[in-house]
């Protein structure tokens, strides 16, 4: 089943869930199970909304550079389990996706 959503509405929605899974990982005490969590979770959806910024053709060329440049180091951080660092990426690149798609 494919539910269609408003871009902005998905954006909206995977904010907070992201929000919600670093405050969690905050809270937790086993910070790095839950920050790995939300690096892989965040990876996932930043990755999502990147291609669906390229298939779109957003005009936004050097801020969707710089989201893939991010999302690939944030990837290398995953692997070195720098799950703080992952995290941070994933929001800088998320970042420069919205960017990109409001024509930046």
């Amino acid at each position: 089943m494919n539910i269609e959503m408003n871009p902005r509405i998905r954006a909206v929605a995977t904010t907070s869930v992201i929000s919600m899974a670093l405050f969690l990982a905050a809270c937790s005490g086993n910070a790095s199970a839950s920050q790995a969590a939300a690096c892989k979770s965040g990876l996932s959806q930043a990755y999502a909304e990147f291609e669906q910024a390229k298939a779109e053709g957003f005009d936004g060329a050097v801020a969707m550079t710089k989201a893939g440049s991010l999302l690939s180091a944030a990837k290398i951080q995953q692997q070195f389990e720098k799950y703080p660092n992952c995290i941070d990426k994933v929001k800088r690149a998320r970042k420069y996706i919205r960017q990109a798609r409001n024509g930046g």
